[in-house]
């Protein structure tokens, strides 16, 4: 009796190791899966981001072209048509709670054809113009397009939050998933920092510092942050770095 006491003791230790092994080898191996997968995130955010900003005529503070399925309306306008205004002040934009969405940036993009070239309005491009923002419940960074309704034979759709998207009306693009924050700066083309909240003017009780049409050089830190299986907590943890420089000058 007393070894066959023994011979089960020594058992459950040995399953008792083999289950810790076994468990810390899946929660490394989800670990490194979770890694690759922010990694790739971050990569394909900065590619796409850096052509598509990069090749903008500009930020904006707030979209010209009118939008049926505006995630944040402005409250000055009753038509619920146009997000509402920002400005460029540097600084952390964490992502929000679950069913808000937090807006970025806006920018345009000249308009081009189903042959890829630019659509004109006499000498000058039509422009289409974009919305980058937060989604707090899936936790991504989207990308809204809205063309421009006067450019013939426009190449773009605009675009619809993805619960509601057709083939007429594509889903909003998804530029980075897992996002926690995102930091933006904002730059002259020497380097000076540019932040709307610099001047206070008190003839009209507001800020009147440089804004989103003095901007040259865009500073983008995506934060991401996510839990893999079998941790307690966001293990992986990291940032990617997306500066563009402007065409808009």
């Amino acid at each position: 009796m007393p070894e066959l006491i023994s011979v089960m003791v020594v058992s459950s230790i040995f399953v008792g190791l083999i289950l810790f092994f076994m468990i810390s080898f899946w929660r490394y191996g989800y670990l490194l899966e979770a890694d690759l997968d922010t990694f790739v995130t971050r990569l394909n955010a900065q590619d796409y981001l850096r052509t598509a900003i990069g090749d903008s005529s500009g930020l904006l503070n707030q979209n010209g072209i009118a939008d049926n399925n505006t995630n944040n309306p402005d409250p000055a306008d009753a038509s619920n048509l146009y997000w509402i205004p920002i400005h460029a002040v540097p600084g952390n934009t964490p992502i929000g709670s679950t069913n808000t969405t937090t807006p970025l940036l806006y920018f345009r993009r000249a308009s081009v054809n189903s042959s890829k070239a630019i659509i004109l309005n006499g000498s000058q491009p039509y422009e289409d113009e974009f919305v980058l923002y937060l989604d707090g419940t899936t936790k991504n960074l989207l990308l809204r397009s809205l063309a421009n309704p006067l450019a013939t034979d426009n190449r773009l759709k605009t675009s619809c939050p993805p619960a509601i998207a057709t083939a007429n009306c594509p889903a909003d693009k998804t530029i980075s998933s897992d996002v926690a924050s995102v930091d933006t700066k904002y730059f002259s083309r020497n380097g000076n920092l540019i932040d709307y909240h610099s001047i206070w003017d008190p003839d009209i009780n507001d800020y009147a510092g440089p804004d989103y049409p003095t901007v040259e050089v865009l500073e983008l830190t995506i934060n991401i942050s996510k839990k893999p299986i079998f941790q307690k907590t966001n293990a992986t943890v990291n940032s990617t770095i997306i500066r563009v420089a402007l065409r808009n000058t």
